[in-house]
């Protein structure tokens, strides 16, 4: 049969328009645009970089190590995304306090950061002044409060402020067999005046998982993997965007070279400490801004 009338790429470059037109009758015009920008991306990529046929081998098992060494209390793929700046990014990109805004003086809205691979849904409800520190949890004592707003200032009753963190020895409770289920972990209604307040311990910095691929790549790259000590919050009620966030201990010394590349000025919260009936106590105000949208929450990465 003659080939003639068909067209066949005779040059790396000449792949790229015919992967273009076999893609270009996906109905679903977003997954058409993203699946035609990806794929020009990565040509372009492997042609400048003139990828070599051992570095694609090894490419392709780190995508398959990152998903084999996904598990119940692990998720690779979201470290490795985190790792590579892509979830601060998409973070960045899609939360309007990272941009500038013309009605800056008018409206306030909290910055936004990446997840993380340790949220768990369904946080046990507490009550205001509740401790999320249960069991034998040991550590400095660490009170947080704050009001929840709109953008424009007004207080918001009956928010829901989902928090979380590592414990003083920098682990999650899913990760530590020593920790009570769903320690260090619970959710807050706002009273009638938009306010929040909980007890717990103050939490550590802490390296994200090494033992994995991705420590790999971060040993490869010459890259410490520790974390500034956090909060994780994620904020939600109805009419607004849920807003996941976190809040950075001050003073850290690794706000500047945090591996995930979360941290942003306005996420740096001043951790004050007392002494407070000869006990010394550590104490955290932070209020937070919602935008209008709608309530949609994230998959969570573990269970």
């Amino acid at each position: 049969m003659s080939t003639s009338h068909i067209t066949l790429p005779t040059t790396p470059e000449s792949l790229l328009p015919l992967v273009i037109q076999a893609m270009s009758r996906t109905p679903d015009a977003r997954l058409r645009e993203l699946m035609a920008s990806l794929t020009t991306h990565l040509h372009a990529f492997i042609l400048e970089t003139q990828v070599t046929e051992e570095e694609f081998e090894c490419a392709v098992k780190f995508i398959i190590d990152i998903g084999q060494a996904t598990g119940p209390k692990t998720n690779e793929v979201i470290l490795a995304a985190d790792l590579l700046g892509v979830s601060s990014l998409v973070a960045v990109l899609n939360n309007p306090a990272h941009h500038n805004n013309q009605h800056a003086q008018e409206e306030a809205v909290s910055h936004a950061a990446l997840l993380g691979p340790f949220w768990r849904a369904n946080a046990p409800i507490c009550q205001a002044g509740d401790n999320i520190a249960r069991g034998n949890t040991q550590g400095l004592p660490l009170e947080v409060c704050g009001v929840v707003y709109d953008k424009h200032g007004k207080p918001l009753p009956d928010a829901m402020v989902d928090v979380w963190h590592a414990s003083p020895v920098g682990l999650y409770e899913n990760q530590d067999d020593a920790q009570e289920n769903m320690n260090l972990r619970g959710r807050f209604k706002t009273d009638a005046q938009g306010a929040y307040f909980f007890k717990t311990v103050r939490p550590a910095g802490y390296p994200v998982p090494t033992n994995g691929p991705c420590g790999d790549l971060l040993r490869a790259q010459l890259r410490h993997p520790n974390r500034p000590a956090h909060l994780h919050f994620m904020v939600s009620t109805p009419g607004h965007k849920v807003l996941i966030t976190q809040v950075f201990a001050d003073g850290d010394d690794n706000l500047t070279s945090d591996p995930v590349f979360g941290v942003t000025a306005p996420l740096v919260g001043q951790y004050e400490e007392r002494m407070i009936n000869g006990q010394r106590q550590a104490h955290l105000t932070h209020d937070f801004h919602l935008v209008d949208g709608e309530m949609t929450f994230p998959h969570p990465p573990i269970p």
